[in-house]
């Protein structure tokens, strides 16, 4: 072995957590592996790492941050990709901190909590203050998190109702000229709302709520002259509200009240020569007290490693024709 490479060892005890820490085929090694750019040998319960001096003792702080997670619950690649990406960083020890903040418990016992730094930012913005901009690409979180910090505030009393909306931009909002009730005009709109919150509550749960008027969902065209009170209020997708959609939204919130608006403004879909009222509200609020303005990036995407390499891929794309077109 060259003197610049060496060999460690780490072993665990346990060997349920073992192969949760090695994952189905030792899937979740291999991919540390490539991150880390390490060789790892498995005998018994003792993993053998092998590599620069640098990558192979880094290796062994992520071994031990995704260990005790593996006590805790399943590894996704996602963890692990990411546990690496925070050692890069030198910020090891923080996936932890990360898993440790349990926002809430799905009906089927799952903890939702923040899975990246940039999310965590987000749900301590949401904690400290009444209205918070979350803008990000697709995958980082931004509805579901918020989602989730809503049923929390309404099961600790703290607000006493939900209301969810966007702007169904596909419709031009003129609800009136869809065929059905109310109900069946909005629904497909809404849907990956009341996804979210199926997942977070279960169906009978959100039935429940939705049937008292607890939770509200409802498209944006039907929040005008309403003033919300008592009330945690999401706006989801508000890269497709005019500029003064968003006026008339935020001018809607009342005693008690905390709003969430979340957003991609790299995916709006108004009119060619039509503002978007989300990055309009960013630049003119960004120094007004009370309200936080939290940026999520790719490095914050939970879902397919495939989304964060495609949003990378058009980010290149679009800032390769940002070039050509100045040059």
């Amino acid at each position: 072995m060259s003197a610049s490479l060496i060999e460690e060892k780490f072993a665990i005890d346990d060997n349920a957590v073992a192969l949760a820490l090695f994952g189905h085929r030792d899937e979740n090694l291999r991919a540390l592996a490539e991150e880390l750019d390490v060789r790892f040998v498995i005998r018994g319960n003792v993993i053998g790492i092998s590599g620069e001096k640098g990558a192979v003792h880094q290796a062994q702080v992520v071994l031990a941050d995704l260990l005790e997670i593996a006590q805790q619950r399943p590894l996704t690649t996602q963890d692990i990709r990411y546990a690496a990406h925070l050692a890069e960083g030198g910020k090891n020890g923080q996936l932890r901190k990360l898993h440790e903040d349990v926002i809430q418990v799905t009906s089927r016992g799952k903890k939702i909590t923040p899975k990246t730094l940039g999310q965590k930012r987000y749900v301590d913005a949401m904690r400290k203050h009444l209205v918070v901009f979350g803008i990000g690409p697709a995958g980082t979180g931004k509805t579901y998190l918020a989602m989730a910090m809503a049923v929390a505030a309404l099961k600790r009393r703290e607000v006493g109702r939900i209301i969810l909306t966007r702007p169904a931009v596909e419709a031009g909002e003129r609800l009136g000229f869809l065929p059905g009730d109310l109900q069946e005009k909005v629904d497909p709109y809404l849907r990956p709302l009341y996804d979210a919150l199926y997942d977070i509550l279960g169906v009978e749960g959100f039935g429940k709520y939705l049937e008292r008027g607890t939770i509200e969902v409802a498209p944006l065209a039907y929040m005008r002259g309403r003033t919300l009170d008592d009330s945690f209020i999401i706006l989801d997708e508000a890269q497709n509200t005019t500029p003064e959609q968003m006026k008339m939204f935020l001018t809607r919130m009342g005693f008690g009240s905390r709003m969430v608006v979340t957003g991609d403004i790299t995916q709006v879909d108004l009119p060619k020569g039509v503002y978007s009222g989300l990055q309009e509200a960013r630049d003119v609020l960004k120094n007004t007290k009370g309200i936080a303005i939290v940026e999520l990036d790719d490095a914050d995407v939970v879902r397919h490693q495939l989304v964060q390499q495609i949003i990378r891929a058009y980010e290149r794309f679009d800032e390769d024709k940002r070039q050509r077109e100045l040059g």
